[in-house]
């Protein structure tokens, strides 16, 4: 079995995984990944993580044109934002996940600073997040905001909408993106509750053991 075989089953295997426990439903959220040669598997659009296809994957090549496969998800400018501006991407995913979408509707949440720091986790793996506007399902905005950003975010947080997070593989950036569905839920959960959250020198001491990258 050949790298780019074994990647279209792992991003299946994953997405189904995430869609079994009910962190994306119906046919939304979509994921892609790098492959060796420097082209990209994605998600086709329409499709239902629960029941991807590894055969059926869209296939990009280098140059960004697509060779084989079903049509892509409409939000390939999103996944091509991350791709572009940040350095070491090699998987992004998006979910339309229930406590993050939630929390993105709270009047309390910091734009730039999405998740409230309530573990070390969701800091070690994602970096701050930032809240972005409203879009309309597939506009190219979205893409852009990601662009604005030059890359120095590996997640955002689309308002009413859902999370979107790169990471180095597509294993990183799925662990990723549960970790801020976890906080946001937790961020629901304790809401109103005057929970003890990290205290600023507990995240300084967080960021500095594990090298995280974190945008002020």
């Amino acid at each position: 079995m050949n790298k780019e075989t074994r990647l279209r089953e792992q991003i299946c295997l994953l997405a189904k995984s995430m869609f079994d426990r009910g962190l994306t439903g119906g046919s939304t959220g979509n994921i892609s990944a790098r492959i060796p040669d420097g082209g990209l598997l994605v998600s086709p659009t329409g499709t239902s993580f629960g029941r991807l296809d590894p055969a059926r994957l869209s296939r990009f090549d280098a140059g960004g044109k697509l060779v084989d496969g079903d049509q892509p998800t409409k939000e390939m400018p999103l996944h091509s934002a991350f791709y572009d501006t940040r350095s070491g991407t090699g998987a992004v995913v998006h979910l339309h996940s229930c406590h993050a979408v939630a929390w993105s509707m709270m009047p309390e949440v910091d734009p730039d600073d999405f998740l409230p720091p309530l573990t070390p986790y969701a800091i070690m793996k994602l970096g701050r997040v930032k809240l972005l506007p409203f879009f309309l399902p597939g506009d190219p905005a979205m893409g852009e905001a990601v662009r604005g950003l030059a890359g120095k975010r590996a997640a955002v947080m689309l308002a009413n909408h859902g999370p979107v997070v790169a990471g180095r593989d597509v294993e990183a950036a799925c662990n990723a993106i549960e970790e801020l569905e976890d906080t946001a839920r937790l961020a629901m959960l304790t809401r109103g509750a005057d929970a003890r959250r990290l205290t600023e020198d507990q995240v300084r001491a967080v960021v500095t053991m594990f090298d995280v990258e974190w945008e002020a």
